[in-house]
């Protein structure tokens, strides 16, 4: 039980990274996406290289750019700072990616049945096109997420105690060895059935709000 109480006590730490990163990566996702519906012109272009280069560096590779090369002055980010910083950045163009795909899904006619009824084109956006591809997109955004909580120990390079990181600690300083690492996965597959049930009675949910 102790054992399983300080790998516990690195879950806060986890679930505020992981959340912050995915917070930032949608909120970079959207203009990105937006910006790769264009399809042509220099915005398109501009959008296309951030989301290919991105994906390209792997995401240790963000975190000792931002954690040891960008700094105001004599002061450099956090260690935290620089974790949920990087993987939000992966996440914004993979998520990019994903919101993308949703919105091809969507037939263009519904956007032209929207304004036949009179809607602006921004309402159509909001209630038409917009619910139809968070319900298409929510599947892989909730696949996307538990494929962060689990890329999250990668901050306990730098430092964070997060879940990893006071595993290592444990084992390191008592004589239980690999069994620490073991509860940790089981603490990872837990929060990865909790994230998929809970996305899974929302896709219900909007299956039955959402008329196609």
């Amino acid at each position: 039980m102790e054992a399983l109480r300080t790998v516990l006590l690195g879950l806060p730490m986890t679930l505020g990274v992981t959340a912050g990163a995915l917070l930032i990566g949608t909120a970079l996702a959207l203009p990105l996406t937006l910006g790769l519906e264009l399809r042509r012109g220099p915005v398109w272009f501009l959008c296309r290289v951030i989301v290919d280069l991105v994906r390209g560096v792997p995401p240790v590779a963000w975190l000792f750019i931002l954690f040891y090369g960008v700094s105001v002055g004599a002061v450099r980010l956090s260690p935290l700072s620089a974790g949920i910083g990087a993987l939000g950045l992966v996440a914004s163009a993979y998520l990019a990616e994903i919101f993308r795909g949703s919105l091809k899904s969507i037939h263009f006619g519904q956007a032209e049945a929207a304004t036949a009824l009179g809607l602006s084109r921004g309402a159509a956006w909001v209630d038409v096109i917009g619910p139809q591809a968070w319900r298409t997109a929510l599947p892989a955004y909730t696949n996307y997420a538990i494929a962060l909580l689990k890329d999250s120990s990668i901050v306990s390079i730098v430092g964070v105690a997060e879940i990893v990181s006071r595993s290592g600690q444990l084992s390191r300083t008592s004589d239980l060895g690999i069994f620490v690492f073991v509860l940790a996965g089981a603490v990872y597959v837990v929060l990865s059935i909790l994230v998929a049930s809970g996305s899974r009675r929302l896709h219900r949910r909007l299956h039955e709000a959402v008329a196609v």
